[in-house]
Order: C-alpha cells, then structure tokens, then sequence
C-alpha cells in the first residue's frame, strides 16, 4: 500500500498498545496517529496526536482510516466483574463504533486465546462478547488476535506486578514446544507486528491464534 493513512489507537499505555504505537509512528505510509487515552502518554512524535479521553463519553472523533484496540485490565485492577467489563468490552466497543463513524472500516483488536461468547469463564466470555460485537459491525477487514500467555516482563508500563505470570512465563518457556500452536506463548512484540502488517491490506474476518501471531508478527518485513 502506498497510500497514506490516518490511524486510531486506543491502549497506548499498554504491553500490546505500546508497542503497537511505536510501530505505527514509524510507519511511513502513516501519516497521522490518533491515539486515545485516559492518561498522558510517555512519547511525543510530529505525526502523533493524543486524546485524553472518558471512555465512557467519547467525543466526535477525527476521520480515521483503521483502529486498532488494545484496552485491558485484570479483575484485580478493575475491582469487580462489571468494571472489568467496562474496559475491556464497553470501551473498547464504543471506540469501534466511534471509529467506524469518523470513517474507519479496518478494526484490529487485541483479544486473547479462548474467546468465546458461550464461555463458562468470564475472562473468556466478555472476550468473545467483543468479538461477536465486532463481527457485526459493516466492516472492510476485522483483524483478531488472540495471543495465548504474553512472556513480556512489564516493568515501566506502570502496572501492578502479576504474581500468576511471574511464575507461569518461566514455565510456558519450557513446555512452549509441547504446546498446541493456539496456546504457545508468544511475546507482545510478535502481536502488535502482526496486527499492524495484516489489517491495512487484509480482507474480511481474520482469527490469528498465537503460531500465527509467532510466524507473521516473528517474521520480517
């Protein structure tokens, strides 16, 4: 693609979001980055413009032509189940409907394994609540990722210490190959590549469990 984009973040602060934003910024057929946030972000670039925003009550957003969603947290974060929802399927969605308004019909989202609507588990049934929400929406590509455990470290990104993945990423390192490719370990860096090499061009629904997040988010340009 040689034309020139104008591109929508929400999640900048985040493991995903973060380095998401940096590959955009260095992208060179986008033009502007749009990035939404609740708090001041920790980078400045020319061609990026950042939006301190209540998810809640988004204001009329400048024309954009992709969006891609990285909003999370953890149950411990939010405090219940219904302000977990809030974040990660409520203010994700509403930027995605805000989005596809100023123009946007290519969507890229950071889900995670085992999403599904009809999910015993919570985490996994708000996950594919969003999902199913997206699929519904008129638009051009739908990109999902759905990364099995992240083996980042998240120092500096300003988040609580998470004791389950202190333990398990050691773990996953080890078992990573006797894994089935949709639940193999995949870095944040692998994700964010991925998306941002398969929603300019990519065409209808997308799923790309975590192998495929390694093989084209691993692979070079």
């Amino acid at each position: 693609m040689n034309e020139q984009r104008t591109v929508l973040l929400a999640g900048g602060t985040g493991l995903v979001g973060g380095l998401m934003l940096e590959g955009l910024l260095a992208d060179p057929q986008v033009a502007t980055a749009h990035a939404l946030s609740r708090r001041a972000l920790s980078i400045s670039h020319p061609k990026l413009c950042v939006h301190l925003v209540d998810f809640s009550r988004l204001p009329e957003l400048p024309h954009v032509d992709e969006v891609y969603l990285a909003l999370g947290t953890t149950i411990k974060v939010a405090g219940s189940q219904g302000a977990f929802r809030a974040v990660d399927l409520d203010a994700n969605l509403a930027v995605a409907r805000a989005a596809a308004s100023a123009g946007a019909r290519r969507v890229g989202l950071v889900s995670a394994a085992g999403a599904d609507s009809r999910s015993s588990m919570f985490y996994n049934r708000v996950k594919g609540e969003l999902e199913d929400a997206l699929k519904a929406m008129d638009l051009t590509a739908l990109v999902l990722a759905q990364p099995s455990l992240l083996l980042d470290k998240r120092e500096g990104l300003s988040q609580p210490p998470r004791l389950g993945e202190r333990i398990a990423i050691p773990i996953a390192k080890l078992l990573a190959p006797l894994l089935p490719g949709t639940y193999r370990p995949v870095y944040g860096r692998a994700v964010a590549q991925a998306l941002l090499r398969t929603v300019p061009s990519g065409q209808g629904l997308i799923v790309l469990s975590s192998d495929g997040l390694i093989r084209i988010g691993a692979s070079r340009p």
